[in-house]
């Protein structure tokens, strides 16, 4: 028995390179990968990637959820299941295609640069069972992984929105913007980078996983809706002065953002897009460091700095500076150091310290503090790019985040406006001091606990 152990990782090693010998395509098994094996690792790639971002939804709701009040509880839950559902219908409706229109655009073209794809053109997955030949692109992946690892980028743009409104909109019209917000507006403003759009195209924007494809477009939205929604009852004074409003349960938020953190592993390294050689292996994990310690600069950042300015170190804030290292690094997570990746990051955390005060001033009332993280650390995150890639360009960047928010804000504003004047977005003051839970849902998180 000891002998066949010792002689089974010898044995392993001499038949690693007969694992390749079946395939129809490629050289020599073991050297080079064949076509099969690149399609495979391409697209477990996406779906590794994708149920790692997946597992994000869970992040956001465990996030908000212990950010909020007891008797707002049940309203995340249900506002975070209700808009991933949404989402992964609306995208397969119109998102998908829409955002990779596979230059089939309505307005503009692959020469010029697209700026609107085929509008209802609903997805579409391979046959069952299909050979290579049928495959829709045999050099690359599955129809059907990419899908999926897309969708998830989807709606967590949406989920974004979702933590700074809360414990005062309306269920229904929340879930209408949603419907907009994944069907039509990040499909688009994604299609013109990553679908082959002018932005790709004509500028050259460099934006790896979504900082500004995907976390500044979720913190625009909700800085809309927070603006014409309005602030909480009782969280600024008619003095000025700032009433904080505690969460109920700070380690359901820690545990969110552990997750988050995981979720980010897959957001990151699955938009490598590829698998399938020595060296996107070794890209995907050097992007799996950078984005690890991104956060942890970030986490530092927030928890040195609240020691300063506070004389006492903010959970909160710490929490949300590795959310902020995350987005930070999300833009360019290749090419940086691991030196350079932690600085990045922790920029991120002291742009979250900085900006939810500043918020305050302007009496913007962002719940969770996604827009710190996910805008102002998703701008600072685009621009330094510029720092560790040589094939971005100031004017690259900085145009295309403008062209961006401009899109957003604009289209979120006529949205959120519509709904209010239409059939209002925020609940009566009698339902916010009661509660959301019982008030729109009739349902209470904690029903055997002590009211807060």
């Amino acid at each position: 028995m000891t002998l066949l152990k010792t002689l089974a990782p010898a044995a392993a090693l001499i038949a690693l390179p007969t694992l390749g010998l079946a395939q129809d395509e490629g050289p020599v098994a073991g050297v080079n990968a064949s076509t099969d094996t690149v399609f495979i690792l391409n697209s477990l790639l996406f779906l590794v990637g994708g149920f790692l971002v997946f597992w994000m939804a869970a992040g956001f709701t465990m996030l908000e959820a212990g950010l909020v009040r007891t008797k707002n509880t049940t309203m995340q839950l249900t506002k975070n299941m209700g808009l991933f559902s949404i989402a992964a219908i609306a995208y397969y409706l119109v998102g998908y295609n829409l955002m990779y229109p596979l230059g089939d655009w309505s307005v503009g073209s692959d020469e010029t640069g697209g700026y609107l794809g085929i509008l209802f053109s609903t997805a579409k997955l391979e046959a069952v069972g299909i050979a290579a030949d049928a495959a829709d692109d045999y050099g690359y992946a599955s129809t059907g992984s990419d899908f999926f690892f897309q969708l998830m980028f989807c709606a967590t743009t949406a989920s974004i929105v979702s933590g700074t409104l809360a414990e005062r909109i309306k269920l229904w019209p929340f879930l209408i913007f949603v419907v907009v917000l994944t069907a039509f507006i990040y499909p688009i403003q994604a299609s013109w980078k990553w679908g082959g759009g002018f932005l790709d195209s004509q500028w050259g924007f460099l934006d790896f996983a979504g900082s500004t494809v995907v976390h500044s477009v979720g913190g625009w939205a909700a800085l809309m809706g927070a603006i014409i929604l309005g602030p909480r009852i009782g969280k600024y004074a008619k003095d000025g002065k700032v009433n904080p409003i505690l969460g109920a349960n700070l380690p359901l938020a820690t545990l969110g953002t552990f997750i988050l953190w995981l979720g980010w592993f897959g957001f990151n390294g699955g938009s490598q897009l590829a698998m399938g050689t020595v060296g996107d292996v070794a890209d995907v994990s050097r992007i799996f460091a950078n984005t690890n310690t991104a956060a942890a600069g970030g986490a530092i950042a927030a928890l040195i700095l609240t020691q300063v300015m506070y004389g006492k170190v903010d959970l909160t804030m710490v929490l949300n500076g590795a959310l902020a290292g995350l987005v930070s690094i999300t833009a360019e997570p290749l090419t940086p150091t691991l030196g350079a990746a932690t600085l990045i990051g922790a920029v991120g955390g002291v742009i979250v310290v900085l900006t939810v005060p500043l918020l305050d001033k302007l009496k913007i009332d962002d719940v969770v503090g996604a827009i710190p993280v996910h805008l102002f650390a998703g701008i600072w995150g685009t621009m330094a790019v510029l720092l560790t890639n040589s094939d971005a360009t100031f004017m690259g960047q900085l145009v295309p985040i403008i062209i961006v928010g401009a899109f957003v804000v604009v289209v979120s504003a006529i949205v959120w406006f519509i709904l209010k004047v239409t059939m209002g977005i925020r609940v009566s003051e009698e339902h916010e001091v009661t509660g959301l839970d019982t008030a729109e849902l009739g349902m209470e998180a904690y029903p055997e606990f002590a009211k807060g």
